[in-house]
């Protein structure tokens, strides 16, 4: 897995909440035995006309936002089934970020990304930053206000700025665990390995004893 530290890019918005992953990835594409080629049917359904044309009403197939490599959206990002193509497609359509605000309804708490949908984007060195709900309006505003606008996700800084004539910084909060994982590039399986030489003794050890 890649290590994430730093990365600036441009900024793409989709302005809407609750998006599953059926709707991020239909199900009619999980039949692949293979781990890529999932971006281009990334928002299929939203993406293509019935004639297999793209759609020119999606947001992200307007001209301004090819390239973008943040994607802004709505709370409650990734809900749904545990589906780990979802964050393949997103990955591979070359997001490197996604940002989607926690929001609060009187008692109630709507999250930014459903937790599985999460931990399947570290997993695959994503990065998910959950700011306000006022911060990420404010970030769709200045997307709608400055055509090309970029920003830069500092995650050992855990700071996100937008390059405007003025920069604009949000501070973010992640699990220290995931930050860690996601600075030095660890995976599970690179994480595993880290303690190779004490799984090896301890499974001499455990053979020693059960075969004496």
């Amino acid at each position: 897995m890649e290590a994430f530290k730093s990365h600036r890019g441009l900024i793409a918005t989709l302005d809407r909440a609750n998006v599953d992953t059926d709707q991020i990835i239909p199900k009619q594409f999980l039949k692949s035995i293979q781990r890529t080629g999932f971006e281009k049917n990334l928002f299929y359904d939203w993406r293509y006309l019935a004639d297999g044309k793209p759609n020119p009403d999606f947001e992200l197939n307007a001209k301004r936002f090819h390239g973008a490599s943040i994607l802004v959206t709505r709370n409650n990002f990734g809900c749904g089934s545990s589906r780990e193509h979802a964050v393949w497609a997103i990955q591979q359509y070359g997001f490197k970020a996604v940002v989607a605000p926690r929001q609060k309804r009187g008692d109630a708490v709507v999250p930014a990304f459903a937790d599985i949908f999460r931990n399947n984007c570290t997993k695959n060195g994503v990065l998910t930053v959950e700011l306000t709900d006022a911060e990420v309006e404010e970030i769709f505003q200045m997307t709608g206000r400055y055509q090309g606008l970029e920003a830069t996700v500092h995650l050992e800084e855990q700071r996100l700025t937008l390059h405007t004539a003025e920069e604009i910084s949000f501070h973010f909060e992640i699990d220290p665990a995931v930050k860690e994982h996601l600075v030095r590039g660890l995976d599970e399986i690179r994480q595993t390995l880290q303690d190779e030489e004490t799984i090896k003794r301890f499974e001499a050890q455990h053979n020693f004893q059960r075969f004496s």
